[in-house]
């Protein structure tokens, strides 16, 4: 069936593949209470294979024990990729992938080509299962207190795989405002989004450095770190001080900080919440969107354009204003061909973002005069899928039937990237032996 497929074609289509299954699955009346109309059903199948955590119906309360097992699968499935789990099964049985699923498996794991692809591959899945067993312990311990034993360890797996897989599902209708001031439930939830955002190859590199099997990390893995280290100290310090007479009034010094911290690393892909999304403040929710924007790093189970993107985005502006030729970063050169996909990656997913937020306007209040808080939500709906995020202001399950597809579709296209679904749509074109003359034009 993929024989002839190019390997973002084949990526684009197993996560089709896996939607529809999955929507399936939930319409099936065993998934639901009451009824729910197909579009629900693969609207939700979307946002959990998507990892994006976007929802028109109450997890908790609309699924029944088989929907909350089915959307926990989709996102686990999701979240790593249906390639990887392929590739697992057929070494399992003593088999090897075809060439254009290692091409595959290589897009989504790392940056270049690799001899230990499969060892790569392996170690994602071990590290993956043994982080959210140990993500799952951690919170049934502590939430055996609250409900009864076989709740406390349903619950916590499912919140340690939605975490883990940055997919921002939960069990609770308030995500985790409830818990607002639960330093373990808090710390453990962001340090599993963390490790699965952060990309499995900087964490095998740095795996390898503290073994000493490793004396250098490379540019990637530095430029993901030091991006990483830089969004999460700006956004805790700047939410804290956009928030300390608002949504943080009220709770001690060290709960405001813990929620700025939490609040300022769950954008960037995770979808949970501990601070009320629609009681924010403009400014909170304009940082808010530029972190769903950047979003998680190359690798890992998130969206966005990625941290590397965002990092050598800036450092491109950075070093045309000090009149270098070339991109340079850490006393390394980085290659035009990288530097244009960052442009392109950036340029066109503002565009996307622009456009959408139009459409969803269009079809949601046409004609309605302007009402204050009305643009800047579904602005914030719309990157907050394109990003696959899951952060509402509240507006997604009052979406109608062509705004439900809009963001299913920026969901879909946030999940498998913008110069993937470009590659899908684009007309091949031939090779030309000439280049036209070059002509001038005012830029600014």
């Amino acid at each position: 069936m993929f024989k002839n497929l190019s390997p973002p074609t084949i990526l684009a289509f197993s996560f089709i593949i896996l939607i529809v299954i999955g929507s399936f699955l939930l319409f099936l009346p065993f998934s639901h209470y009451g009824s729910i109309s197909y579009l629900d059903a693969i609207f939700t199948a979307t946002s959990a294979v998507c990892v994006t955590g976007l929802i028109v119906v109450d997890t908790g309360t609309k699924f029944t024990f088989w929907g909350h097992i089915i959307i926990l699968c989709l996102i686990q499935l999701g979240g790593l990729g249906l390639m990887t789990f392929s590739t697992v099964i057929l070494l399992l049985l003593g088999k090897s992938p075809s060439l254009k699923g290692r091409l595959v498996l290589q897009d989504t794991l790392t940056h270049s080509p690799t001899k230990d692809l499969f060892s790569l591959v392996k170690d994602v899945v071990i590290f993956t299962l043994i982080t959210e067993l140990v993500g799952s312990i951690i919170l049934a311990f502590h939430w055996k207190n609250i409900f009864p034993w076989q709740k406390a360890i349903f619950y916590a797996i499912f919140h340690a795989i939605s975490a883990f897989c940055n997919a921002g599902f939960s069990l609770f209708s308030t995500s985790l405002e409830s818990f607002c001031t639960d330093y373990v439930v808090l710390i453990t939830i962001a340090c599993l989004f963390i490790l699965g955002g952060v990309g499995f190859l900087v964490i095998a590199e740095c795996g390898f450095r503290l073994r000493g099997k490793k004396t250098r990390l490379s540019l990637h893995t530095k430029l993901t770190l030091t991006t990483i280290f830089y969004l999460v100290i700006a956004g805790t310090v700047f939410l804290f001080y956009f928030e300390n007479t608002n949504t943080l009034k009220g709770l001690s010094l060290s709960q405001k900080f813990l929620n700025a911290f939490f609040q300022a690393v769950t954008p960037r892909t995770a979808g949970f919440n501990s601070l009320p999304i629609a009681s924010l403040t403009d400014a909170t929710l304009m940082l808010l969107m530029l972190l769903m924007f950047i979003g998680a790093s190359p690798g890992s189970c998130g969206g966005g354009i990625k941290t590397t993107t965002f990092a050598v985005f800036i450092s491109f502006i950075i070093n045309k204003i000090m009149g270098k030729e070339k991109v340079h970063v850490f006393s390394r050169t980085l290659p035009d061909e990288t530097v244009y996909r960052a442009i392109v990656l950036f340029g066109l997913s503002c565009c996307l973002i622009f456009f959408s937020t139009i459409l969803l306007v269009l079809t949601q209040s046409y004609g309605i005069p302007h009402k204050e808080g009305i643009l800047i939500s579904y602005l914030f709906e719309t990157i907050s899928a394109l990003g696959t995020v899951g952060l509402t202001t509240g507006v997604t399950p009052n979406l109608n039937a062509w705004g439900k597809i809009i963001i299913m579709c920026l969901m879909f296209i946030g999940r498998i990237g913008p110069l993937t679904v470009a590659h899908f749509v684009k007309i091949k074109e031939v090779a030309k032996r000439y280049q036209y003359a070059e002509e001038n034009v005012m830029i600014g």
